[in-house]
């Protein structure tokens, strides 16, 4: 199992950025995808969640009406749109698989089974 994600990059308050997680060794479909971010010095926290069977989408307060999850499960990819970027947005962010309900995962990182590496993003003020 891989996940593999990419996108990240340095971004003004304000901008956008989308980044992507390509799953790799599983088929999305019966799985809660996610994304967490870590900033400095801060403990991991949960970003998004979708999951295709069900339907289900999942927000942190933080970026309700910023942030978009999207899943393709014909290419077996998972996408977070990032819009009216905030400098507390920078962190390093992780896409994130669960076998277990997506409520788990929404809950907590306990609720992941799969991590992919990171990838920063930089909002600048």
């Amino acid at each position: 199992v891989q996940l593999q994600a990419s996108g990240g990059g340095l971004v003004q308050t304000g901008g956008s950025l989308r980044l992507s997680c390509a799953a790799s060794g599983f088929t999305m479909d019966y799985y809660a995808m996610g994304w967490f971010r870590q900033a400095p010095g801060k403990e991991r926290e949960f970003v998004a969640a979708y999951r295709w069977s069900g339907g289900r989408l999942y927000y942190a307060d933080s970026v309700k009406g910023r942030f978009t999850i999207s899943g393709d499960n014909a290419k077996n990819t998972v996408s977070l749109q990032m819009n009216s970027l905030k400098p507390e947005d920078t962190a390093v962010y992780y896409c994130a698989a669960g076998v277990r309900t997506i409520l788990s995962m929404v809950r907590s990182s306990d609720g992941v089974d799969y991590w992919g590496k990171g990838t920063l993003v930089t909002v600048s003020s």
